[in-house]
């Protein structure tokens, strides 16, 4: 087997995904009648038309669930299917079970109801004012930010609005429930998060959680969008098998995933900017409007990463954030990279470009000046440690210049009037945890059988982050065999319960520290059979090269190295344990939301990338040329799978600052539903990408490492503030609107004067 197995099977196409499971014998197609309002009572469901389509063999309403009619996996405002009212376009209210996938899709699209619409409110800044909120307001503060006012020599206001973004995962939502001879269920399952999807299956089918067996191989990319939102569609699978006792099977469409399922949260806000004399930051206040739509989903969770990382790297003495998740009738946004970061960072660096064009100064003096340092203190009360802001700028301005950068954009400008060039410094700073504390936990479930392999279990889903490689060559390193002897299997909820999600980039941080404590726990029982063998302490062996041997420097007294398997076998015949579950939960963490004070995050991930694009001033085209990053991720596990995370990152934010707007109607339809309005990056509109890591050992990282998943994100942000600079150069007016995407359209508005792109 190769240690690659799982890539291997990906670039041949042999690789399984939950949409390619072969139908089991009998098995059915589910798919939801859902709302054509964005809110609407009703009260009665008419499914004739829908029972008359060939293939139809059932409807289903609220009516027909067993157990609670619930999904919400936060807080119980979430229904199944809906009962007397819908939120939002796109709700599901009746299940259409049928024989094939397109008798189930053409029934769904029968089913009517006798629909009374509503009043819907589309805009966070409306709901905040009719106070329709999801929780109340939370503000966090630190120092004296009434009082800082007066002291600042410099004070900037304005506003700041990011849009949403579709996931576009490349496999849609998906599952395939199959009813056991028990009565329960078995569900393969795309989904991030294996336990949330057991529980809820649990609640609305009236079953236990033992009933209920969830297993994920693998993912064809998630994002975010599978850790809450993958368990309508396994619900409604669960429900429907169990209901007709056969298999069940779930898989809308690009266009249907598009319009039911949430997207990342935008963001509005309000920002004031205070600097001293010396172009230090001295206060800072900011309202956060969260769109969060019709339901709760993970959306306070998201508000709070904003809230921590509402300063990013920079060092604030007096800071005032409120943030409002407001509750609006689109479908419920939900998780996306970076977790509600990115957004209230693109408001601080907002904030930045307001001052520096208010001093006349490039952003880059600013940015700098006000880096974090080692023992600075954030607003919500931890010390920073082991810092890496000003390194990563450092080790930025070795590969290139900024100042460099910048003057041959102005060289450039000064013999170019149509083309015009801009530049733009996107630092990172990234807590890694849950910042819910009891998420920080995982379990794995090692097995070394007799002929030497190995088999890991841990909580870990992979969606193409390379998590599961990563573990892989953490547990063949802990025994000192090569990767290929180590085989991980899939994410099942019946060989390691209650998990965590594959989310907040602690995947490998969590489940491959556990699935350490477990090789290590295995490893203990095998020292002192190869320790009898070797002739020496149990201590002083040394498991190494497929073989263990006596370390360099202890006594030994009998023979050489001993094969792997010979110690495996020999530890079987003497009845030595060779299986061990081990549970990891991340040290040190806590956080009082009473005070919103504590230490919230285990490590914190930094970098600094130097971004420049490209403007046509007559057409509004723009184009990210080049991104240049100097980025912290310790002591690389694997520095191929840290370079694709890094470089896909940069591109998947760049995208959402620049092409990927997403539009609805006045009524609440969504209209960019397709790949033809919703336009993602592509190899033509991608950068030239260089990127540098900084490879020092991170001390509180699995084996020196830090997690790369989410943080790298991040500087796409600088695409907006590169183009913006470009725009700039020709027209400075152009650069006083602070809204992503800087769409084509948009950017021909602001240097032309004609504001923004109409809306539809």
């Amino acid at each position: 087997m190769s240690a690659n197995q799982h890539l291997d099977l990906l670039v041949t196409g042999a690789a399984r995904f939950t949409s390619d499971l072969p139908w089991p014998e009998g098995c059915l197609h589910a798919h939801p009648a859902v709302s054509p309002h964005a809110h609407a009572r009703f009260t009665a469901v008419d499914a004739a038309a829908a029972l008359a389509t060939p293939g139809v063999v059932a409807v289903l309403t609220a009516a027909d669930v067993p157990g609670e009619n619930q999904i919400g996996s936060v807080q119980p405002d979430e229904p199944l299917l809906a009962e007397g009212e819908v939120h939002c376009v796109g709700e599901p209210y009746a299940l259409v079970i049928a024989d094939s996938p397109d008798s189930a899709w053409r029934g769904a699209h029968a089913v009517t109801a006798d629909f009374q619409p509503l009043p819907a409110i589309l805009d966070p800044r409306d709901a905040f004012a009719a106070g329709s909120l999801i929780s109340p307001p939370r503000t966090w503060a630190s120092g004296d930010v009434d009082g800082a006012w007066a002291a600042c020599a410099t004070v900037v206001s304005g506003t700041a609005e990011i849009g949403s973004q579709e996931h576009v995962a490349m496999e849609t939502q998906c599952a395939l429930a199959v009813p056991t001879d028990s009565g329960g269920v078995a569900v393969h399952s795309g989904t991030q998060s294996p336990s949330v999807v057991q529980r809820a299956i649990a609640r609305v089918t009236a079953l236990p959680m033992h009933a209920v067996e969830v297993d994920v191989v693998r993912l064809g990319g998630g994002f975010g969008g599978k850790e809450d939102q993958a368990t309508l569609w396994a619900c409604l699978a669960a429900l429907a098998a169990l209901r007709f006792g056969r298999p069940v099977r779930t898989c809308p469409d690009r266009r249907e995933d598009f319009r039911i399922t949430g997207k990342r949260h935008p963001y509005q806000a309000d920002f004031t900017l205070g600097l001293d004399a010396d172009g230090r930051f001295v206060a800072y206040e900011a309202m956060l409007f969260q769109d969060a739509g019709a339901s709760t989903d993970l959306s306070l969770a998201i508000l709070e990463r904003s809230l921590f990382h509402a300063t990013n790297a920079y060092a604030v003495p007096n800071v005032r954030v409120t943030a409002a998740s407001c509750r609006t009738n689109l479908p419920s946004n939900t998780a996306f990279r970076g977790f509600g970061g990115p957004q209230a960072i693109f408001v601080f660096e907002c904030a930045i470009r307001a001052a520096a064009r208010e001093l006349g100064v490039p952003p880059e003096d600013l940015q700098r000046r006000n880096l974090l340092a080692e023992g600075d203190v954030f607003h919500h009360g931890m010390r920073a440690e082991h810092v890496r802001a000003r390194a990563s700028w450092d080790g930025l301005e070795g590969v290139r210049p900024v100042a460099e950068a910048r003057a041959a954009a102005a060289a450039w400008n000064a013999g170019n009037p149509r083309v015009r060039r801009g530049v733009a410094v996107q630092p990172v700073c990234f807590g890694i945890a849950f910042t819910a504390t009891l998420l920080n936990q995982a379990e794995a479930l090692v097995h070394v059988y007799l002929d030497g392999t190995v088999v890991v279990t841990t909580g870990a889903v992979e969606m193409g982050q390379g998590v599961q490689g990563k573990i892989r060559r953490v547990v063949a390193r802990t025994f000192g065999i090569p990767e290929a002897a180590v085989h991980l299997a899939s994410a099942n909820t019946l060989r390691v319960a209650n998990v965590s999600a594959t989310a907040a980039s602690t995947g490998s941080d969590l489940n491959g520290a556990a699935a350490r404590e477990a090789a290590l726990s295995v490893l203990a029982e095998l020292r002192p059979v190869a320790a009898a063998r070797l002739g020496c302490a149990p201590d002083d062996v040394e498991f190494a090269d497929g073989v263990a041997r006596v370390r360099p420097g202890a006594a030994a007294g009998g023979t050489g190295p001993v094969a792997w398997g010979d110690v495996v076998a020999d530890a079987y015949l003497r009845r030595v344990r060779l299986s061990a579950l081990a549970h990891y939960a991340t040290p040190g963490l806590h956080f009082d939301r009473d005070t919103n004070t504590g230490h919230p995050f285990h490590y914190h991930v930094y970098g600094t990338a130097l971004v420049e694009a490209s403007v046509d001033v007559l057409l509004g085209t723009a184009h990210v040329d080049r991104v240049t990053a100097m980025h912290d991720a310790g002591a690389l596990l694997d520095e191929l799978t840290d370079r694709g995370q890094v470089e896909g990152g940069i591109v998947q934010g760049l995208g959402w600052v620049t092409s990927e707007e997403i539009l609805h109607s006045p009524d609440g339809r969504l209209l960019t539903d397709t790949l033809s309005t919703f336009k993602i990056p592509d190899i033509q509109s991608s950068p030239e990408l260089d990127v540098h890591f900084l490879g020092e050992e991170n001390p509180l990282g699995l084996m020196g490492s830090k997690a790369v998943g989410e943080p790298p994100l991040i500087y796409g942000l600088g695409g907006f503030f590169a183009i913006q600079d470009a725009m700039a150069g020709w027209r400075p007016e152009a650069a006083g609107e602070f809204r992503a995407p800087l769409t084509p359209e948009r950017v021909f508005g602001l240097l032309h004067g004609l504001g923004a792109a109409p809306e539809p």
